[in-house]
């Protein structure tokens, strides 16, 4: 069984695979403080609870935009699962050409959704992940990377506007029947996604203008659904999109 792990600077996803089926899957809080043996207690726990042993697991590939953290899950697979997990990264085999200026420079997060994309719909591709940040990566028909865009996401800027704006409160990210809104909620909610779809549909629509043909738009991302139902360029929304991606790096390097 393969365990993967997708640390996120808001949550880290994990799942386990066996062979291609995704088998079961967890969503928790990336927490920097937390130490290589607060997550083996926690992941144990997990597993019990979904009737999984440690002893599973035969293999571990990790992914991270938190530096601070690869080091204490690496020993915690070392330790927990006696595993020394496949970390995403320079040198790691992807099957796919990096056309960027510097290819290090590119989020792990960003290289595993273009390999998964590529795997599952082939291209070319826009793939956008709504998460701590908005990031888009496009794709060719022969699954090179040409780059992409990378925005703030739509967490850290109502954090921003919380802080920033004394009178405003704290609102839970639903979508408003309307626009056009009559209290200061729903106009915040309404301003929120509704200006969000906006950025993500134009963002799209010149980067479609900028390859001269049209593709196919796959979002991902934990608020991902939520935008999709109002977008008018999103195509698929695939949840799972970056554990497939880390599937496939994995197959790719044994």
């Amino acid at each position: 069984m393969l365990l993967v792990f997708d640390i996120g600077n808001s949550n880290i996803v994990l799942g386990t695979y066996e062979g291609k089926k995704l088998l079961k899957h967890w969503r928790i809080s990336t927490d920097r403080q937390k130490t290589g043996d607060e997550y083996g207690m926690l992941i144990n726990n997990l597993f019990m609870f979904q009737g999984i042993h440690m002893k599973d697991i035969d293999a571990i590939i990790i992914s991270s935009v938190v530096p601070p953290l690869v080091v204490p899950l690496v020993k915690m697979c070392e330790r927990y699962f006696k595993i020394k997990p496949l970390v995403v990264g320079p040198g790691i085999k992807t099957g796919i050409r990096l056309k960027y200026e510097n290819p290090r420079e590119i989020g792990a997060d960003r290289i595993v959704n273009t390999v998964g994309a590529y795997e599952q719909y082939g291209g070319p591709l826009i793939v956008i992940d709504i998460g701590t940040a908005t990031t888009f990566d496009v794709v060719d028909e022969n699954g090179d990377y040409l780059g992409g865009a990378i925005a703030p996401g739509i967490g850290i800027s109502t954090e921003a506007l919380f802080q920033r704006a004394a009178k405003l409160p704290r609102i839970e990210l639903v979508t408003p029947k309307n626009v056009i809104c009559r209290n200061t909620v729903t106009s915040m909610q309404a301003g929120i996604i509704f200006g969000f779809v906006g950025q993500i549909d134009g963002i799209v629509c010149r980067m479609k203008a900028e390859l001269g043909r049209d593709v196919k738009v796959v979002a991902t991302g934990g608020l991902a659904k939520m935008i999709a139902k109002e977008s008018q360029t999103i195509d698929t929304n695939d949840y799972f999109l970056t554990l497939t991606g880390l599937r496939v790096l994995y197959e790719r390097n044994m």
